[in-house]
Order: structure tokens, then sequence, then C-alpha cells
């Protein structure tokens, strides 16, 4: 598994595509504390400790499958999501 780091990511954006990956999908936390995203309690949990003025401050992204991780750098690196 690979990992990357994301800033200033929308939030509602995040949700709506983690929503579409088909693996686990964790956050890693400046303090080092990993959040399992697929789960809907932990998310919540999760995105309202590093969030800061409605978006994401600083997190690294590990996702299980390929695919996921490329669909989330891709919304981090562009803002959204163009399915092939």
């Amino acid at each position: 598994m690979r990992s990357f780091e994301i800033n200033n990511l929308d939030v509602s954006a995040f949700v709506k595509e983690l929503g579409n990956c088909k693996g686990q999908v964790w956050m890693t936390t400046g303090d080092g504390d990993k959040i399992n995203l697929m789960s809907s309690f932990c998310r919540v949990i999760g995105l309202m400790n590093i969030i800061q003025g409605g978006n994401l401050s600083h997190a690294t992204i590990e996702c299980e499958l390929e695919e996921d991780e490329s669909r989330l750098f891709r919304l981090n690196l562009y803002g959204k999501v163009e399915d092939k």
C-alpha cells in the first residue's frame, strides 16, 4: 500500500469520493492517529479532529486498492475526479 499527503481538500467532495471506494482507506493525522475512513463513525470522529475552516488541514491517506488511491489522489491534485 502506498500513501499520499492531502492538504486543503474539500471535505464534502472527499466524503463523496470515499463512497465510491471499494477497498479500505485509512487517514493518518498529524498527531499519528490512524482512522479507518470506511467506517462512518470513525470518519465523523476523525474528520472533526482535522477540519479547519471547512477544509482538511493536513493528513496522510493510505488505500488498500490502487484504484481507490488513484481516485482520491486525483481529487487531491485537481479538486475533482473524472471517471475514465
